[in-house]
């Protein structure tokens, strides 16, 4: 099974984490950015990453689709063990609730920081707009941390007291955050901070993060 895009983006590094947690096969093909294979742009009619190709599993063609749900709704129904969308109903809500939270107002507001300060001036060669990423980190990132920092129970994860897709999703874009130079104030949000660096320390996203930020560094 092949996933297209490039790690940097949290949708993409989201389905990567969650493969690795489900102990799921994937090979990361590198697309996006303006970039990508024929393949790629089929799976992807609007060109957007993730997008996702299982060779041969439709009727014995393969099986396409774009964004980042869509592809864990697939993988999770053809795996389904271990379990990181809870079947209860509740439990289940709440971690639809946690991956929209994480992929709307979460991206939407560290989009803003990411895309002007590194992804303008990197990739495209031009200079973002500091004020809107400066706006942001003022008015927008606070109160994400503060919901956080109020509903993060005691056992370290978001819902059910065991990793979740909930977890994979919210700490997925924190990562862009600290390519920027931004990290959670931990005076702050001690809370918020702990939880961020622990889902971060597993091996779904270690790894994967430590080459991002090497590739950054480079880019510097």
């Amino acid at each position: 099974m092949i996933v297209y895009g490039n790690s940097i983006s949290p949708f993409v590094r989201k389905v990567l984490a969650f493969a690795h947690e489900k102990k799921i096969a994937v090979t990361l093909e590198a697309a996006g950015l303006g970039g990508g294979s024929p393949e790629f742009y089929e799976a992807s009619p609007f060109k957007k990453m993730p997008a996702f190709r299982d060779p041969g599993a439709d009727n014995g063609r393969d099986f396409t689709i774009s964004d980042s749900t869509a592809i864990i709704a697939y993988l999770d129904t053809k795996f389904p063990e271990p379990n990181l969308i809870p079947a209860s109903a509740a439990d289940r809500a709440r971690v639809i609730w946690f991956e929209e939270f994480a992929d709307t107002i979460m991206v939407g507001a560290f989009g803003k920081i990411f895309f002007n300060r590194f992804v303008a001036p990197k990739f495209m060669k031009r200079e973002g707009d500091l004020a809107a990423a400066d706006a942001a980190e003022a008015n927008e990132v606070p109160p994400i941390l503060d919901y956080l920092e109020a509903h993060i129970p005691e056992s370290g994860f978001l819902v059910a007291d065991r990793l979740t897709l909930a977890d994979l999703a919210v700490a997925s874009p924190f990562v862009n955050l600290m390519h920027c130079g931004s990290a959670v104030d931990a005076t702050r949000w001690p809370k918020t901070a702990a939880y961020v660096a622990a889902i971060l320390a597993r091996p779904s996203f270690a790894a994967m993060v430590a080459a991002e930020s090497a590739v950054v560094a480079a880019m510097a």
